[in-house]
Parts: structure tokens; C-alpha cells; sequence
């Protein structure tokens, strides 16, 4: 009788913790991907009704997917999902054939034209899959599809036709690459995404502000130099604009960046953390610049395939991008650079494209971030130190 009685106050007490919980659904958010769909459709991309909008993912993601398509459908957009299954890449390099590995579907071009806002959800199931596929073929592969439909994408994003983001989500391949439990990556994610304070959006915004106020001190300057254990760099930024990561494209964020003038940079650079490229490690790269070119190039791990991704082609070897961490919460490497090159007290170049809309003319098929602590370094510019051992001055 007093088991009964028991089951049956267990019951009650079960419904009403239900309905409270589900009663709360209209005025909260129910998951976290739920608040993070918020995010990046009324902060990041700020869909408008009948916006067009493209989301590329992987099958892994389907939660945040779906959590999305959900709040674009709410916000009057018209959402459209393109999914990449599991091994595809795989079994794509391992039989296409030369033509086939220059084919580019002409569905990409027509989506490219005429979508408004596109939103990339990074979700490998495996982030070694191409690590035995002759780079070449991947070479190959993505010059063609720069070159018949990827560069309509970054044209139209040039010119501010499109709006775009970048998110990752929390896969057991991106845990096991940051030496975590996956339950562990994923309160690193949230955490990083701010995705447990109380208003995210206005933490973002606030974040932004001190950002915008060092790319203001930065524009109309000159001259970089860039000096510690790893780094001995000096380039150029005449008539090239500072911009400000601050959760539109990227998320999370947390970055100030531009494109050198092209000719500019000299110097040698060593990256203390592993550079990650189409999913390959290339452990403890260097690289030597001469009026902006890398003229040498090496590698403990990966040397040939550093020096084939760097041959890809006329603009690969050009840096394309100067890049500074802001994000100090971001406090550990994680083999993802969408968080890695947001960590305070690094910096981060990139060899190949650069930026139009800093004043950044180089063209590639590559855009390759590299990786190099700062914590014992400085910044010099204008022949003012502007940052310290990790830290900013002004």
C-alpha cells in the first residue's frame, strides 16, 4: 500500500514538473541549440522575411539544423538545407576520375546567384578522412570549384549581396581533435558561444564595441612589426582597413583582421601550434616572407603537402591576412580554428585570398589561417607598441 501511495505521489509530482517545464517553452529557450538558432539567424545573419537562405552542414548537425530551419521559417524566410553525408569525400577522391574531379555541378552557381544569406555549419564525422589522399586530387578539386562556382559566392559576399556566417558544431571527431569527452566539448562550444549567460546578443554587442575601438585606432597606420620567440615579421597596412569579428560571420567570435599590402611583408615565422588544413596536421611550420611572397617553407610533419598546398597557385603564397585573437574566454587550443584564431594572446596569418573589403587584392583557391602564440611577444605599430605578451596596450 505505502509502495502504491508512493508511485502514485511520484506520478503526480512528475506532471506537474512537465507541465512547468513545457510551460515555459513560449518565453524560453527549450535546448541550447534552440538559443544558439536565435543567434545566428536574428543577431549573426538577421534573416528578413523572404530572404533567401542556403545552410550547408553535414548529417551530424541535425539538432542545431534543424533548431535553424525552424527559426528562418519564424523570421519569413525561405530556408533551404544542403547536406553532405558521411564519407562522401572519401569515396569521392577514391574513384572520381580526373573529369570528374573537375566537374562542378552547375546547382551550386545557380544557388550561389541568387541565395541572400548562407550559413556554413562545420560537422565532420571525421577530420582525418582526405589524410591519404594525394593532395593533388584535392588541389585539383577545389580549384575547380572556385573557379566554376565558389568565386560567385565570394564575389556577391564582396559586395555585400549576401550576408554569410561560419558556426562548428560539437562532433565526437571535433572532441576527440581537442582532447575532450564529447560532453566536455560541448560545454566548451556553449560556453565559447556565450550560450549560457542571460542575453548572449547583448554580450556579443558589448564585446563588439571594445573591438571596433582598436580597428579605429589601427586604420590610417602604416607599418607592422610583429617580434617574439616566434615571430620576426614587418609588413605593410597603408590604405588597408582593420575589421571587426564580431559574431556576423564568424561564431563565436572574437578578432580584429586585415590583408598587408601584398608586396610588403619580410621576415620569418615559426607556428607553435599545429597548422590544420583539409584535414590534415602539419606540425611546427615555418615560413620565411620576401616583399610578401613565402620564399621558403618548412615542416616536421607534413612538409610535402605544405609545399604542395602553398604551389596550389599564383596567390597561395601571398599572405593574405594579418589576424589578432580578442576572445581571452577562449583559453585553449582545440585543433577548430574558428575558435583557435579567436584566442587572446595569438595571432594568426593566412597565406592565399585576401579581403576586398580591407583593401586586400590577392586572389587564391586557398585561405589557409596559421597559428602563433603571442604571449611573449609585442606588437609595434607606427613605431608604437601596441601589444604585449598577449595583451593590448591601448
Amino acid at each position: 500500500m505505502k509502495t502504491r501511495l508512493m508511485k502514485i505521489l511520484f506520478y503526480f509530482w512528475f506532471i506537474i514538473l512537465a507541465r512547468q517545464t513545457f510551460s515555459q517553452t513560449d518565453s524560453s529557450f527549450f535546448t541550447p541549440y534552440d538559443k544558439w538558432a536565435h543567434i545566428l539567424v536574428n543577431y549573426s545573419l538577421n534573416l528578413q522575411s523572404d530572404e533567401t537562405f542556403l545552410i550547408e552542414t553535414t548529417d551530424l548537425s541535425q539538432e542545431l539544423c534543424l533548431s535553424v530551419y525552424k527559426e528562418a521559417l519564424k523570421a519569413g524566410a525561405h530556408p533551404y538545407i544542403s547536406v553532405e553525408l558521411s564519407g562522401m569525400k572519401e569515396i569521392f577522391y577514391q574513384y572520381a576520375t580526373d573529369s570528374q574531379l573537375t566537374f562542378v555541378d552547375p546547382v551550386y552557381k545557380f544557388i550561389y546567384e541568387n541565395i541572400d544569406a548562407r550559413l556554413y555549419i562545420l560537422a565532420p564525422a571525421n577530420t582525418r578522412c582526405l589524410s591519404n589522399v594525394n593532395p593533388k586530387r584535392v588541389q585539383t578539386a577545389n580549384k575547380a570549384f572556385m573557379e566554376k562556382a565558389k568565386s560567385t559566392l565570394y564575389s556577391r559576399i564582396n559586395n555585400k549581396q549576401i550576408k554569410w556566417c561560419y558556426t562548428s558544431f560539437p562532433t565526437q571527431a571535433l572532441a576527440q581533435e581537442a582532447d575532450m569527452g564529447l560532453e566536455e566539448y560541448k560545454r566548451f562550444v556553449f560556453e565559447s558561444c556565450k550560450l549560457n549567460e542571460p542575453d548572449p546578443i547583448e554580450s556579443w554587442k558589448k564585446g563588439a564595441l571594445r573591438q571596433q575601438e582598436l580597428c579605429e585606432w589601427l586604420n590610417g597606420k602604416s607599418e607592422v612589426i610583429l617580434r617574439g620567440p616566434n615571430i620576426d615579421l614587418k609588413m605593410s597596412i597603408k590604405d588597408r582597413t582593420f575589421y571587426s569579428d564580431e559574431g556576423k560571420e564568424n561564431f563565436p567570435a572574437g578578432e580584429i583582421y586585415t590583408s598587408p599590402v601584398e608586396n610588403s611583408t619580410n621576415g620569418w615565422v615559426r607556428f607553435s601550434y599545429p597548422a590544420i588544413f583539409e584535414n590534415r596536421e602539419i606540425i611546427d611550420v615555418e615560413l620565411w616572407f620576401k616583399d610578401g611572397k613565402v620564399v621558403k617553407e618548412k615542416a616536421k610533419k607534413g612538409q610535402e603537402f605544405l609545399t604542395e598546398t602553398l604551389n596550389t597557385d599564383a596567390g597561395s603564397r601571398i599572405l593574405g591576412e594579418l589576424g589578432i585573437g580578442t576572445n581571452y574566454g577562449i583559453k585553449r587550443f582545440t585543433k577548430n580554428m574558428l575558435f583557435d584564431e579567436k584566442i587572446g594572446g595569438t595571432i594568426h596569418i593566412a597565406v592565399g585570398g585576401g579581403f576586398p573589403e580591407c583593401g586586400g587584392k590577392n586572389e587564391s583557391a586557398i585561405h589557409w589561417d596559421l597559428l602563433c602564440d603571442m604571449s611573449e611577444g609585442e606588437i609595434i605599430v607606427d613605431g608604437k607598441l601596441f601589444y604585449k605578451n598577449g595583451k593590448f596596450v591601448n
